[in-house]
């Protein structure tokens, strides 16, 4: 039988998918794994049917989980070194600090805020969030504040210092697909990336509560409860400092995580040289639990461990195995191919740049590859009519690798989601930063602002 599958069959496909995704996901509000594994059942089923040999089905699926193997591994090392930040005082440490130097008037902005600055200087969105953003959720459960608001401004501002970063992975890789330096691109970036930050800014001010006498009490009663289970002193800056120091040398991320694992865990040595081998381990497997009389610091505190990832690590496996299979089938490069044919107007190709963006997330769940395909796509048309490659790469980072943190099984979004303990779907509306990006890059190519052409 043929192999050969049509841009009408590959349609049908992804719609059916579409709508078993919605359907289990939103509707019935079904964890992805299960759902997507349902899928991968299916298309099983269709590609057999279609003349596919298992040689070629498994082919897909390790050609897909082999693109994923290092965020794996990274999303390991991130549950560890929750466990082991926490356990040393560092998490509870910015809880304190950040009471001090963060407005409780203006709590969500600043948020915002704190988390673009630092996250531009470190160039990881995944750090911010497991990190800082843990501590500044916290903060906002003391001020009474709903924890997908704070969510939302994390990762809004961990997006912003991720996109905006030389250090940053998905930006260098934005940059290299359409074949801009490096800088010209972060600089291109400022025409839709500086709306989105003043515009994100001002929709947190708006949704931020009024701050009260009562949170003020709540404040110095979750400081005291801190100072009941842990030693805050300078020492737990050398963690943080040593996070940008490796940013600074651009040491890769596993190295940078392993190296501020073993700094961490003899912290904890340190301020308790009685401690066993046995219970560091164990935190570092199945974190740390926080014994509080305080149930909401507790619960703050009682996380982290290479085994609260696995969930994670299971959705991520299963997604990219259905991405694997959907390339190796020609699915997704039908309707690229589709998206890329006789598109006339400026504003048409942008539109049609970031849709195909946000499919990759939807289908493929990876957010690299949301660059990737996209760019290598469309960098012929954009090259043809004259554009600089400065204008690809803003609108592959636009419409592609934000939107992996609103999508439930997809890397980013299931790695925030099982990080801050707030579903994707919860969280989703208040990413405003996400949502802005694309829509200020398909204005900005039906009024040209921002297109701009190569010089003779």
């Amino acid at each position: 039988m043929k192999k050969n599958i049509t841009i009408s069959e590959s349609i049908i496909v992804l719609l059916t998918m579409i709508v078993l995704l919605g359907f289990s996901v939103i509707k019935l509000g079904l964890a992805p794994q299960i759902p997507i594994l349902f899928i991968i059942a299916l298309l099983i089923l269709w590609a057999q049917i279609r003349g596919f040999s298992w040689d070629d089905i498994i082919d897909g699926i390790e050609q897909g989980v082999t693109g994923g193997i290092i965020p794996i591994v990274i999303f390991i090392l991130i549950g560890a070194l929750i466990g082991s930040w926490i356990a040393a005082g560092v998490i509870p440490a910015l809880m304190v600090v950040g009471f001090k130097i963060i407005s409780v008037q203006f709590f969500v902005p600043s948020v915002f805020l704190v988390c673009a600055v630092i996250g531009t200087s470190i160039g990881s969105a995944f750090t911010i969030i497991s990190t800082i953003g843990i501590a500044l959720l916290g903060m906002g459960n003391a001020l009474g504040i709903d924890p997908v608001i704070t969510s939302g401004a994390v990762i809004s501002g961990a997006i912003f210092g991720d996109k905006t970063s030389p250090l940053s992975d998905s930006t260098n890789l934005a940059a290299a697909i359409s074949g801009a330096d490096l800088f010209d691109h972060i600089k291109h970036l400022m025409w839709t990336t500086v709306p989105a930050l003043i515009i994100s800014l001002v929709f947190f001010a708006i949704i931020n509560p009024e701050a009260t006498g009562a949170h003020t009490i709540a404040i110095n009663q979750l400081q005291s409860e801190i100072s009941n289970h842990f030693v805050i002193g300078w020492w737990q800056s050398i963690p943080i400092i040593l996070m940008f120091v490796c940013a600074i040398i651009k040491m890769p991320a596993i190295g940078t995580l392993l190296l501020n694992i073993s700094v961490s865990v003899g912290l904890i040595y340190i301020q308790d040289s009685h401690i066993s081998i046995q219970k560091i381990t164990n935190i570092l497997n199945n974190g740390y639990i926080l014994d509080s009389a305080d149930k909401n610091l507790s619960s703050l505190l009682s996380r982290g461990g290479i085994i609260s990832m696995m969930p994670t690590v299971a959705l991520i496996i299963i997604t990219l195995s259905l991405g694997g299979l959907l390339m190796k089938f020609g699915i997704i490069q039908n309707v690229i191919d589709l998206a890329t044919k006789n598109i006339n107007k400026t504003g048409n190709l942008v539109l049609m740049t970031i849709l195909s963006g946000l499919g990759v997330n939807i289908f493929v769940g990876e957010q690299y590859l949301s660059a990737i395909l996209p760019g290598n796509a469309f960098r012929k048309v954009y090259d043809k009519k004259g554009f600089k490659p400065v204008v690809l790469s803003r609108i592959l980072e636009d419409g592609g690798t934000v939107i992996n943190y609103l999508i439930p099984w997809g890397v980013a979004g299931s790695f925030a989601a099982a990080t801050l303990g707030v579903p994707t779907q919860a969280y989703l509306p208040f990413v405003i930063f996400a949502w802005i990006s694309p829509i200020l890059s398909v204005i900005s190519g039906y009024t040209g602002i921002g297109i701009d052409k190569k010089e003779n």
